[in-house]
């Protein structure tokens, strides 16, 4: 038997079955096995927290910054990032405090996303927080899908190119790419637990940095073949796109930047593997800063060089727009760097979506064997892996299910566009703010409400231009598309 704030009678049947039966009975005193909720003490630090972070934020959308600056230009573009930098910031260190309920230090823990939201708002919102949150999560593992098997098909065409000569244009099909990218994270998804990742985010932040720091080697260097800066100040000039596009064009720029910075959406989920003392927020808020300056540093350097080398034709994924140039080695190494990145964020954003789902069905059939038992399976020099029948075959459908809607619609740039717009303002901004004001018990209409409301109001704005823009993508695109045949 185990207690805490928040669960834990434990109930073993003689077929070894355990029912957790959830008991309110407040912190109890930690010991050097278990936390103050009655569960095995948290490992977590600065460094796992940061590792994580840099992982979800330093994304594939770190690429298409360049073609998001080309439409906004050298000004607004700049600006853009940086003034959303700092609203993820600031509405990040509003969601820390949020973990726990009361007391920053003793309070109770709220484990979710979800749970922070029932402790603070409470109601129809809880819903609205879910549905949202985790359709979220499902969109984002299609984007990160499409994304690696466009590196994938980039590292093999680049080699196809190289070896002929150039005469051979290499169409090759996404779809096998796809698959294969499905089947590593079938095997992944079965790994049970967020704090069981960090291994798998510390090597996802490393490739991070490396297909960054690739891409931003590559803009230097065709910056210094061009001789001079390319670009303008207002971004993509009419006539080379109409009007409309222009709007459109800069709307998504806003979804693509948004969806770059994207994060809050598993913020709760990794600070609850954070261990105490100090306060969990604490350590939080220090990786907030700490990851949010790193990632805006290679975001401004990567989306400035880009731009700065290829101008008004700045692509959609910014290593794709060096081609098959010398050093091609090169490019096959940030490309197979984006694909380890991806494996590892796709299970970083997933984790939260699996256990949402295990948990409800846990709850709701708590005596089915199928859903709650437990097997454990031998492993020659490494513990026992802990299997679960349902586990097993609910995240394998999962993975085929998102990897059957990749095959579907392969378009990183608009697919990037509207994750970022349809998660930025409910996840990043207002349920933030409006915990926030629950919580510190703002009083209505004074300064301090007014300014927070004035910034949800801004941030709902630009989420529904850049959802508006990214919209707009997709219908051109599919005014062009064959399902299952597309081929670059």
């Amino acid at each position: 038997m185990k207690m805490g704030g928040d669960a834990a009678v434990q109930y073993h049947h003689n077929n070894n079955q355990v029912f957790d039966i959830s008991l309110d009975v407040g912190p109890v005193h930690p010991s050097k096995c278990f936390d103050d909720d009655g569960r095995i003490k948290r490992k977590g630090n600065f460094w796992t927290a940061s590792a994580h972070i840099i992982t979800a934020v330093i994304g594939s959308g770190v690429l298409s910054l360049a073609w998001a600056i080309a439409q906004l230009g050298w000004v607004a573009g700049p600006i853009m990032m940086l003034l959303f930098s700092f609203v993820t910031y600031y509405t990040s260190s509003l969601l820390a405090d949020c973990y726990r309920s009361g007391d920053p230090v003793t309070g109770k823990r709220n484990y979710t996303y979800m749970d922070a939201v029932r402790s603070n708002l409470g109601g129809a919102k809880v819903k609205l927080c879910g549905f949202i949150q985790y359709l979220n999560l499902f969109g984002i593992s299609i984007g990160y899908t499409i994304g690696a098997s466009i590196s994938m098909m980039a590292i093999k065409r680049s080699n196809c190119f190289h070896q002929s000569g150039g005469q051979n244009p290499c169409h090759i099909s996404s779809n096998p790419y796809m698959i294969i990218f499905g089947v590593t994270e079938i095997i992944l998804s079965q790994i049970p637990d967020f704090d069981q990742l960090w291994w798998l985010s510390i090597l996802a932040a490393v490739m991070s940095f490396t297909y960054s720091s690739i891409g931003l080697g590559l803009g230097i260097a065709q910056v210094a073949e061009n001789g001079k800066f390319m670009g303008s100040l207002t971004g993509i000039s009419i006539g080379a796109v109409t009007e409309t596009q222009k709007i459109w064009r800069s709307f998504q720029a806003l979804g693509d930047i948004a969806f770059a910075y994207a994060y809050s959406i598993i913020l709760i989920e990794i600070q609850d593997s954070i261990r105490s003392p100090p306060s969990e927020a604490k350590t939080m808020k220090k990786a907030t800063v700490f990851s949010v300056a790193v990632t805006t540093v290679f975001y401004m350097l990567c989306g400035c060089m880009g731009y700065a080398a290829f101008g008004d034709n700045a692509p959609g994924n910014l290593l794709t727009g060096f081609g098959f140039y010398n050093p091609y080695w090169l490019l096959d190494i940030a490309n197979a760097a984006i694909v380890v990145h991806l494996v590892g964020a796709y299970q970083v954003y997933c984790q939260p979506l699996f256990a949402f789902v295990e948990k409800w069905v846990a709850q709701q059939w708590p005596d089915n064997e199928f859903f709650t038992k437990e097997i454990k399976v031998p492993i020659p020099g490494f513990r026992s892996y802990t299997l679960n029948l349902f586990r097993l075959v609910w995240r394998t459908t999962f993975v085929v299910l998102t990897t059957l809607i990749s095959m579907l619609l392969p378009f990183f740039n608009d697919i990037v566009g509207i994750l970022g717009a349809l998660g930025f303002w409910p996840l990043t901004v207002f349920f933030p703010v409006e915990m926030y004001i629950s919580q510190k018990k703002i009083p209505k209409w004074s300064t301090k409400w007014i300014c927070l409301q004035v910034l949800s109001l801004t941030c709902l704005i630009i989420s529904i231009a850049a959802a508006a823009g990214s919209i707009a993508g997709v219908v051109l695109d599919l005014k062009v598309y064959k399902p299952f045949k597309t081929s670059y």
